[in-house]
């Protein structure tokens, strides 16, 4: 039944029996609206058998002149998007409502199912991806819930794709209805009977009464911690956000760190950074996005090993602060720059800018990093310091001696490697830093919040200090306001 709250996660259930155990539930009644990769969703339940008790009404707008009749014209012409997905949501739940709830909504869960997916091209020039969602009832005559998630298609076959998509979509109804009181089992459950090399899921978001509870941001480090995407973004509000959509043509700066607490040399770092990333030639200040990383490493206790698992209050509880400070926040498993710079190179081809301190220039040239590269160091730098993309280091101090740029003493055969970057523009000490900030780390300061040493909020910005008393986050003792 569908307001089952079963939360048994059968692995082995197959993508026709779930469309078939959906077809023979009695309250389960809907629509389908698919785009761009065929009908391969509702072609699911059609094959499985006893679909006319599940499907109220299919159909594909392809020409762009039927689908701006039917949903509007969208903004900016772009049909794979996550508006045009919203309008087909509308739309489609709208007319369900409108024309059978009086008949039937009594005895009916009613659903509506969209996507808008771009498929592999017969020529193979273009990226395969798309939007996805339901909008659905737990109850009759309640109020509605909507799913929505960003896929990216990778197979190098257009039947493969097609296929997937139509996985993928009986996942998600059949996850709306019987997983929707396990947000995790939720998830891992739409992978079934698809391979991690077909498809990446790399935005979600649950919306609704019945996921009140439901966190996206946790969603968010979750489709990186599973292994579903190779990145996840949220903005300042905290909501998901699909990266491409918002990183895409766009000059980026990104700095990197586990935040724990934000103290202020990480907003000097963030600051300065900025200022001179926007002197650059070509950079546009109008059309730049400012993004803090924080990698599945980075969210693990100092010195984890990579099994180790990730504490997700105090993931939240970062997240909190950057957003607080406007931040837009990336989750990521790219432990190496390289990586990094890698994914987002196939987003934006403009100006981008890695702010960093002087112990990861350190890092990078260790060439102990790079072992599992056929090509070692240079093939990592051939990405990492590619046309577009340049270092502002911000500096260090040791037993007294400030370490920046100049002072950096890579192993002697590398030398003329780096001299060549130096002299090429693509490393750039940071200037016009505050020289106090030097004294304080992160893991000073954190231990300071831990033991209630006084003096420690005249380390952090004024807001998380704010934040950090309030909410008694890493270890402040008082007692929370909420």
């Amino acid at each position: 039944m569908a307001e089952s709250t079963s939360v048994f996660h059968n692995k082995d259930l197959g993508t026709k029996q779930k469309a078939l155990a959906i077809n023979l539930d009695p309250l389960i009644y809907g629509s389908f609206a698919e785009i761009g990769a065929g009908q391969d969703v509702a072609a699911y339940f059609f094959k499985a058998g006893a679909s006319s008790g599940t499907i109220a009404k299919t159909m594909s707008a392809y020409d762009m002149t039927f689908s701006d009749v039917i949903y509007g014209a969208p903004k900016g012409r772009r049909y794979v998007s996550e508006a045009r997905l919203t309008a087909m949501l509308e739309k489609e739940y709208g007319l369900l409502i409108e024309r059978l709830a009086e008949n039937r909504g009594d005895s009916t869960t009613f659903f509506a199912f969209s996507d808008t997916m771009s498929a592999l091209n017969y020529h193979k020039t273009n990226e395969g991806h798309g939007w996805m969602g339901v909008r659905f009832q737990l109850t009759p005559g309640g109020q509605f819930n909507d799913v929505v998630l960003h896929v990216k298609l990778l197979d190098n076959d257009n039947v493969l794709q097609q296929n997937a998509v139509g996985v993928l979509g009986v996942n998600l109804i059949y996850a709306c209805f019987y997983y929707h009181t396990q947000p995790d089992i939720f998830l891992l459950s739409l992978m079934d009977n698809l391979s991690r090399d077909s498809l990446q899921i790399d935005m979600i978001r649950f919306e609704g009464p019945d996921f009140h509870k439901v966190d996206n941001r946790l969603m968010s480090l979750h489709l990186v911690k599973y292994g579903f995407s190779d990145a996840a973004l949220f903005g300042p509000d905290g909501k998901n956000m699909q990266p491409s959509e918002v990183l895409y043509k766009k000059n980026i700066v990104v700095i990197r760190g586990r935040f724990r607490p934000v103290i202020n040399v990480h907003m000097d770092m963030l600051n300065t950074g900025v200022h001179q990333f926007m002197q650059e030639p070509g950079v546009d200040k109008e059309n730049t996005v400012v993004v803090a990383e924080l990698t599945l490493q980075a969210l693990k206790e100092k010195g984890a090993d990579e099994n180790a698992d990730i504490d997700e209050k105090d993931f939240l509880d970062r997240v909190d602060i950057l957003c607080a400070l406007g931040q837009t926040v990336l989750i990521s498993n790219f432990h190496e720059y390289y990586k990094l710079v890698a994914y987002l190179s196939k987003i934006t081809k403009l100006q981008m800018g890695v702010v960093m301190g002087f112990p990861n220039l350190e890092y990078i040239f260790s060439e102990e990093h790079y072992k599992d590269l056929p090509g070692g160091i240079l093939e990592s730098f051939a990405t990492l310091f590619s046309r577009k993309v340049k270092l502002f280091i911000y500096p260090t101090l040791r037993n007294g001696v400030i370490y920046n740029c100049l002072r950096f003493n890579p192993p002697s055969h590398l030398v003329d490697l780096y001299r060549y970057l130096i002299a090429n523009n693509k490393i750039e000490d940071i200037h016009h830093y505050k020289e106090s900030n030097l004294q304080v780390n992160t893991d000073k300061v954190l231990q300071m919040i831990k033991q209630g040493t006084e003096g420690w909020e005249e380390f952090v910005p004024a807001e998380v200090a704010s934040i950090i008393k309030e909410r008694c986050l890493f270890g402040y003792a008082c007692q929370p306001t909420s």
